[in-house]
C-alpha cells in the first residue's frame, strides 16, 4: 500500500498524471518540464511569475533544474511489478471484511488468503497461481488446464496437453517465466528508446521555441527599423516643405520690392509726361504766332532720358527675369531618394525573393558558398567545366534569376579590404577578356572598390563617389520600367550614392566582381515576375 501511495506522488499536479521529464522551481515544487513551460508561458506578459503550488513570486522567469534522482526512482518505481499485497485483490471468501489475496487458485477460480489457503485442498487440479481477477484468462480454452508453456511458434500461450497431444505438438516451447522475462527484456529496449526519442523531440520542442524567440525579437527589430524610417522619411518631408515655402514667400518679398520701385518710377514719369502734355496743349490753343514761336524747340519738351528710361525700364525688367528660380535641384534629388527608400520598403513588403549565385558563370577563381550567396577570391582554382557562359578572365559570377520587369532590390557586404564591383548586367555581356567587366562595357553598370577609392562605371566612364562612405554595406535597386539602376550605402539613413538611367533592351543579372576579399548577397526583394533563366 505504501508502493501505491508513493505511486500517486509521481502524478504532476497540472496535468495530474505521471511526471514526463520533471523539472523542479526553486522552491522545491517539481512539474512536468512542458506543463510548467506553458504556465510560465502565460505568465509572460504580467511580468511576475509564480508557482502554480505555493505560489512563490518571481520577477524573472525561474529557470527549470532537471530532478535527476525523482527520474530514476520514477523509472525504477514504473518498472517494477507490484507485489501481491499490492495487486488490490481481496480474498473470495473474506465476506467480512477486505482481506487481501495472496494466491488465486484456478480450478475453484477464487482467490486466497493465508488463512483459506491453509485450509484449500492440495488435489493436484487445484492448481494455484498469483493472485489475479480474471482466472478464466490463465487456462486453457480447450483443455480447461493452467497455461504453463509458451509456442514461440504461434505466439501462443499453451498448456500441457496442447504441448503433448494438441494442435502445438512439436513445437518449440519456453516456460512461461522465460518467454516473459524476454518479452520484458525486449520492452525494456523499447521503453529506451522511446525515452531517447522523448529527450530529442524535448531538444527539438526548446529548439523552436528558442527560434520562435528569435523571430518575435527579429520581428520587433524589423518594426522598430520601419518605425525610425518612416519618422525620418516625415522629418525630411516637413523639413522639404518649409524649405520649399520659405523660398517661395522670398522670391514672394524680392519681386514685390523690386515691382513697386518700378510701379513708383513709372508713376512719376507718367506724371511729368501729362505735366508736358498739357503745356504743349496750351501752346497748340494760343493764337499769338510771337508766344507760340518764342518758345523753347519743341525737341526740348520731350523727356531727354526718355531713352535711358526705357532702358531703365529694362533694367528693371531684367533685374526681375535675374532672380533666381527655386533651386529645385535639392528638392529633386530628396524626393527621389525618398521616393526610391518608399519603393524599396514598399518591395520589401511584397516579400522576399532570394537572389542566389550562378555557379555556372563563376570564374575557376572564385569560391562559390554552400547557400551560393558569397563569392570569394581564391588561389586554387576550382576545375569547373569551359562552358560559354563561364567568365575566363575576370574573376566574376552573376546571378541565377533574372529581372525583365518591376522594381527589385538587394543587398551586399563586402569584405573591409580587397577590390571588388558589384551591379548589374545584360545575359549579352562578353565573357572573355578586359570587355567582360563589369561596367567596362555598353551591356553593365557597376560600382567598384578599388586603390582606396569608390567609383561607378558604365560603358568605360568612370565617375568617382564620395570619400565618405563607411559602410561595408550596399543596396543596388532596379525600376526596369523607368530605366533605373541606383546605388546606396546603407548607413543611419540610408544614403544615395549614385543613379544610373538608360532604356534596358534586355533581362538583366546581378553580378559580382573580385579581386580580392569576398562579396555576400544579404537578401533580395522584388515587385513581380521573378523568372529563372533560359
Amino acid at each position: 500500500m505504501a508502493s501505491a501511495a508513493l505511486r500517486d506522488e509521481l502524478d504532476c499536479s497540472i496535468c495530474l498524471i505521471t511526471y514526463t521529464d520533471p523539472v523542479m522551481l526553486r522552491c522545491g515544487h517539481n512539474f512536468c518540464r512542458l506543463c510548467i513551460g506553458r504556465v510560465l508561458d502565460t505568465q509572460d506578459g504580467a511580468g511576475v511569475y509564480s508557482c502554480p503550488e505555493c505560489r512563490e513570486e518571481h520577477q524573472e522567469r525561474p529557470a527549470l533544474m532537471r530532478c535527476v534522482a525523482l527520474c530514476k526512482l520514477m523509472e525504477n518505481i514504473l518498472l517494477t511489478p507490484p507485489t501481491p499485497t499490492e495487486s488490490g485483490i481481496c480474498c473470495t471468501y473474506c465476506v467480512d471484511s477486505a482481506v487481501p489475496a495472496v494466491r488465486s487458485c484456478l480450478h475453484c477460480e477464487a482467490s486466497l488468503c493465508d488463512k483459506h489457503l491453509r485450509a484449500h485442498s492440495k488435489s493436484p487440479e487445484h492448481v494455484l497461481s498469483e493472485p489475479s481477477t480474471s482466472l478464466e484468462k490463465r487456462k486453457c480454452s480447450v483443455h480447461k488446464k493452467m497455461l504453463e508453456y509458451y509456442c514461440t511458434e504461434d505466439a501462443a500461450c499453451i498448456c500441457v496437453s496442447c504441448y503433448m497431444i494438441g494442435e502445438h505438438k512439436g513445437h518449440t516451447m519456453e516456460s512461461l517465466d522465460e518467454a516473459s522475462e524476454k518479452k520484458k527484456e525486449n520492452l525494456r529496449n523499447v521503453l529506451q528508446k522511446l525515452m531517447t526519442k522523448r529527450e530529442e523531440t524535448e531538444e527539438r520542442v526548446r529548439s523552436v521555441e528558442e527560434r520562435r524567440r528569435k523571430a518575435q525579437e527579429k520581428a520587433a527589430g524589423e518594426a522598430e527599423r520601419v518605425t525610425v524610417l518612416f519618422t525620418d522619411i516625415r522629418r525630411r518631408l516637413d523639413d522639404l516643405e518649409k524649405r520649399v515655402l520659405s523660398e517661395i514667400s522670398r522670391k514672394e518679398k524680392e519681386e514685390s520690392l523690386s515691382l513697386s520701385a518700378l510701379i513708383q518710377q513709372l508713376e512719376i514719369k507718367k506724371d511729368e509726361l501729362s505735366r508736358k502734355m498739357r503745356h504743349i496743349e496750351e501752346l497748340c490753343n494760343m493764337a499769338d504766332p510771337l508766344t507760340v514761336l518764342q518758345e523753347p524747340d519743341t525737341a526740348d519738351l520731350c523727356d531727354p532720358e526718355e531713352g535711358g528710361g526705357d532702358e531703365d525700364t529694362g533694367g528693371h525688367d531684367r533685374q526681375l527675369h535675374d532672380v533666381d528660380d527655386l533651386d529645385v535641384t535639392v528638392i529633386s534629388d530628396t524626393f527621389r531618394t525618398l521616393c526610391d527608400i518608399i519603393s524599396g520598403i514598399r518591395n520589401y513588403g511584397e516579400g522576399p525573393a532570394d537572389i542566389l549565385l550562378d555557379i555556372n558563370t563563376a570564374n575557376n577563381y572564385l569560391l562559390i558558398s554552400d547557400d551560393l550567396k558569397t563569392a570569394t577570391r581564391t588561389r586554387e582554382e576550382q576545375n569547373r567545366p569551359e562552358t560559354a557562359v563561364r567568365f575566363q578572365y575576370c574573376y566574376q559570377v552573376m546571378s541565377s534569376r533574372r529581372f525583365s520587369s518591376g522594381r527589385h532590390y538587394w543587398d551586399v557586404e563586402s569584405s573591409r579590404s580587397g577590390e571588388w564591383r558589384v551591379g548589374m548586367c545584360y545575359p549579352s555581356i562578353g565573357r572573355r577578356g578586359d570587355q567582360s567587366h563589369i561596367g567596362y562595357n555598353n551591356k553593365s553598370w557597376s560600382m567598384r572598390w578599388c586603390n582606396n577609392q569608390y567609383s561607378v562605371i558604365h560603358d568605360s566612364n568612370k565617375f568617382q563617389l564620395p570619400d565618405k562612405i563607411t559602410s561595408n554595406r550596399f543596396r543596388i535597386c532596379l525600376d526596369y520600367e523607368a530605366g533605373r539602376l541606383s546605388f546606396y550605402e546603407l548607413c543611419d539613413p540610408i544614403r544615395h550614392l549614385h543613379t544610373f538611367t538608360a532604356t534596358f533592351t534586355e533581362p538583366l543579372y546581378a553580378a559580382l566582381g573580385v579581386g580580392k576579399g569576398s562579396i555576400k548577397i544579404l537578401g533580395g526583394w522584388g515587385g513581380s515576375n521573378w523568372k529563372k533563366p533560359s
